[in-house]
């Protein structure tokens, strides 16, 4: 244990992106001795996350997203004003030590109400073109934990920590047969992931269905990660070329991230920031499709560096028609897919837990 056991209130609700390094924070504050409260959206997603951890504390707060249409506007201005008295009743019964936001729309709410009773603040960005969130709360902030290289216009340098993003302590590489196992699938088959993120991700949906005949014509079995409400579990048999039967697994939500992606041989996939350090932390190298849609379009730049890295290679929605020879090319070419592992090795060095910890430590350490 670091010091005397403090309460921390973490804001991480909204996708598994936010939510899921917020977790991983939380376990290791933990371990430190220290309490910690998560902060979710009431949105399902974030439900079923939370029920995996029964020994944390997830209190649901209000929270809609930003948007210019006036319906859109209004359920933000009114869930943003929920969520700012009930931050207020926290802060005032609880009394953390620091609050730690992670972005999205519950962000806000609470980091107004902390910065009114003197709360020190600290925002974690980890994609490479931060949020709207971190960019108008960062005046708030004494700390802004922004990826490497990566800096605010405006955001006293003081402020800034270069820390990469906290990876939930189960998200470790598995031995493929015990991977496969757990997904129902065969451990002696190539083994191609599609992960569209925790919501998952239509157009890549589409593509394994329509790919899924071809990959098991070559013996690659498929996983699809589809989204909750995007189909239900399924297990469907396609043949090789040979007449050998092929099983893929469609699957709505996956709980466990480790056996997926350690059962992949690659793996195509949005590219949020989350879902790359967690295919850095299990070496699996991926294709990746940015979401043409994403905000600043933050998944593209996030992409565009995993690749320069060495982690896969980015493909654009609009070329998705050339996708399925690309993976079965790579899925043949074992000297390439050894230099992607061994790039997102050195990727996933980074102690970025222990790092944050550390420094969050010496943020509310009494000041001499």
């Amino acid at each position: 244990m670091t010091g005397t056991p403090r309460t921390f209130l973490l804001s991480c609700g909204g996708t598994g992106g936010h939510l899921s390094p917020g977790i991983a924070l939380a376990e290791g504050l933990a371990a430190r001795g220290h309490r910690a409260v998560l902060l979710i959206s009431q949105k399902k997603v974030d439900a079923r996350l939370a029920r995996k951890y029964p020994a944390l504390r997830f209190e649901p707060i209000p929270g809609s997203p930003f948007g210019a249409h006036p319906g859109v506007l209004g359920r933000f201005l009114v869930s943003q004003t929920q969520g700012f008295v009930a931050g207020l009743k926290l802060v005032s019964s609880l009394r953390p030590a620091a609050i730690v936001g992670f972005g999205g729309f519950t962000t806000a709410s609470i980091i107004l109400a902390g910065s009114l009773h003197g709360v020190p603040v600290a925002l974690h960005e980890a994609n490479r073109v931060p949020g709207k969130a971190v960019r108008h709360l960062a005046r708030f902030a004494r700390r802004v934990y922004l990826p490497a290289g990566i800096n605010l216009p405006g955001v006293a340098a003081k402020k800034i920590r270069a820390a990469g993003l906290p990876v939930r302590a189960e998200i470790a590489r598995l031995p493929k047969a015990e991977a496969a196992a757990r997904l129902g699938l065969d451990p002696g088959k190539k083994t191609l992931v599609v992960f569209g993120g925790s919501q998952g991700a239509t157009p890549l949906n589409a593509w394994a269905r329509a790919a899924v005949g071809e990959l098991a014509a070559q013996g690659v079995q498929l996983a699809c990660v589809t989204g909750m409400g995007k189909g239900a579990a399924e297990f469907t048999e396609q043949a090789t070329s040979s007449g050998r039967r092929v099983r893929s697994a469609w699957i709505p939500f996956c709980d466990d991230v480790a056996a997926l992606l350690s059962a992949a041989d690659v793996v195509v996939a949005r590219a949020g920031a989350g879902s790359l350090a967690e295919f850095a932390r299990i070496g699996s190298p991926a294709f990746l499709i940015p979401y043409p849609q994403a905000a600043d379009d933050h998944q593209r730049a996030n992409a565009s560096w995993f690749a320069a890295q060495g982690g896969g290679a980015v493909v654009d929605q609009n070329k998705l028609g050339g996708l399925t020879a690309q993976v079965l090319e790579l899925l043949s070419n074992e000297a390439q897919l050894v230099a992607y592992r061994h790039a997102l090795t050195r990727l996933a060095a980074e102690p970025a837990l222990e790092f944050i910890l550390d420094d969050l430590d010496a943020l509310i350490a009494p000041q001499a």
